[in-house]
């Protein structure tokens, strides 16, 4: 199977979202208040803004140098180097 291909990698971002929209889904039906929903939406939101962080922010605007391979190479990149406290390059 060839990971690299656009008609695997849009099955698989079809199956996240399927996941994704099951799980929405199942606690809304759990708990079936306006509340819930703006809690989810919000969850999802956030959790999108820090993936997109992780992955973009930091690599364009922190450290282009640094290519992250998982959420777990960022915070440890962030561990170690600490960005937040140098400060910007001018």
């Amino acid at each position: 199977m060839d990971l690299k291909n656009p008609r695997w990698l849009f099955a698989k971002a079809a199956l996240f979202v399927v996941i994704g929209l099951c799980c929405f889904g199942l606690l809304l039906a759990q708990t079936p208040t306006l509340r819930t929903a703006a809690l989810l939406l919000l969850l999802i939101w956030a959790c999108a803004r820090a993936y997109y962080f992780a992955f973009y922010v930091i690599e364009k605007y922190v450290d282009a140098s640094f290519r992250f391979s998982g959420l777990l190479a960022c915070a440890r990149y962030c561990l170690r180097h600490k960005p937040w406290r140098r400060p910007p390059a001018a």
